[in-house]
């Protein structure tokens, strides 16, 4: 995407929310926060068998705009809008077991306190209270506040809409408690909160893009050491295009965590702490013992890793046919070994590998339906965009959406101006 075209989306998008803010609530926020969505490039369902994986932040956002809640409103809680759901929701700031500003209280007692509030909460609310919930036990002093969340990163496309939630807020909430917190540690708390309050068994991967990329770098990111390095993206001629199966799928309805039980047997039939552990040979030296699912779930990680330093190396030394054939081998596993692709995401591969200026795709994210990444030439990005949706749409009866995007800028925390 053109850096002008960027800048002016996001700068609308930021009005939006801000004028919907003052709409809603009769003055303007004081600050607004913002977290992207992510897209991997490779290394998918490996963050959480310890692996290595390479997302980038991508060019939708999420955005918070918030003010301190007046005295007057009554209870500690956060009055949050939510522009895609279009209904607001009051949540909770002093659960049982400890109080928003009181660090003496029981980390333990607050944190259950507020999973047994939560259950009664919509279900978009959850992300938002686990992230409270987890200053509360921090001891942070969390102000009530009225806020108003906008998003455009496309929901239930395995492009991190959750995370970007998360990390918004999270990113405000520091703001407003004056609490100080490393990146790092934002991204776990984050990663907590969708464990305990939504019920998402995921691993980091995604917080940590959200939080740690910065522009035009893809991030390589060892999910077991949480070691960061930035990748430089130095074609400028390469586009990322995302595109949206509009096939939804949600990763709490039992498919993800069987994937992540799968592995974590292989580790133990294997006798490793976690499967990056394991290598190809000792996988296949246990084929009988793991079972032909396990086994294949097995394969596909340790697999998937060693394609994704492959493919940071090729990106370093600008090796681009190589990236092309390992995300090329990276959607063959995941639909083959790992079984989360889905016929509609097949055919996007399939339809994009056939066109000009395409380096490489595949399907991207939690898989079971959602989008696809695909690394395009920007010369010939609108001619790909166009005939992959006039096939997708003839084979299917689907429309598929897309976007370009370059690699983006992380979670960042702005104020606004004050009126006089």
């Amino acid at each position: 995407m053109d850096r002008i075209v960027h800048d002016g989306m996001m700068n609308d998008q930021r009005q939006r929310t801000c004028a919907e803010f003052e709409r809603r609530f009769d003055r303007p926020p004081e600050w607004v926060a913002i977290a992207p969505g992510r897209v991997n490039l490779i290394g998918e369902h490996v963050d959480y068998c310890g692996g290595s994986v390479l997302p980038m932040a991508i060019e939708r956002y999420t955005m918070i705009a918030a003010a301190p809640r007046p005295a007057a409103a009554g209870s500690a809680s956060g009055r949050v809008f939510s522009t895609a759901v279009g209904a607001t929701a009051e949540i909770p700031i002093g659960p049982t077991g400890g109080t928003a500003g009181d660090p003496g209280g029981d980390p333990a007692g607050a944190m259950a306190g507020a999973m047994a509030v939560s259950t009664g909460l919509p279900g978009w609310t959850h992300y938002l209270h686990g992230v409270i919930a987890g200053f509360l036990a921090r001891g942070a002093a969390v102000p009530a506040f009225d806020a108003v969340v906008d998003s455009t990163v496309p929901l239930g496309g395995g492009l991190s809409s959750s995370a970007s939630l998360e990390v918004a807020l999270a990113t405000l909430l520091a703001a407003v408690s004056d609490t100080r917190i490393e990146p790092l540690d934002l991204a776990l708390l984050c990663q907590r909160a969708e464990h305990d309050f939504a019920g998402v068994p995921c691993g980091v991967m995604d917080q940590c893009a959200s939080v740690l990329c910065t522009a035009d770098h893809l991030l390589l990111l060892d999910c077991r050491s949480l070691t960061a390095t930035q990748v430089p993206f130095a074609r400028e001629d390469l586009l990322v295009l995302v595109t949206n199966s509009n096939v939804r799928h949600a990763l709490n309805d039992g498919e993800y965590g069987r994937r992540r039980s799968d592995c974590e047997q292989a580790a133990r039939v294997l006798a490793v702490p976690l499967l990056r552990d394991a290598t190809l040979a000792q996988v296949e030296a246990a084929r009988e013992a793991l079972g032909p699912r396990v086994h294949a779930r097995a394969r596909h990680v340790v697999t998937e890793i060693d394609r994704t330093r492959r493919a940071a190396d090729a990106i370093a030394a600008g090796r681009w046919a190589e990236l092309g054939l390992l995300m090329a081998e990276s959607h063959a596993s995941l639909r083959d070994d790992y079984e989360v692709s889905c016929p509609e995401l097949d055919l996007l591969v399939d339809l994009a590998a056939a066109e000009r200026g395409v380096i490489g795709t595949r399907m991207t994210g939690g898989g079971f339906g959602g989008c696809t990444v695909t690394l395009v030439e920007a010369a010939h990005a609108q001619a790909v965009m166009d005939r992959v949706a006039q096939e997708y749409r003839r084979h299917t009866g689907r429309e598929c959406t897309m976007f370009t995007t370059r690699p983006a800028q992380g979670a960042m925390i702005q104020t606004t101006p004050r009126p006089a």
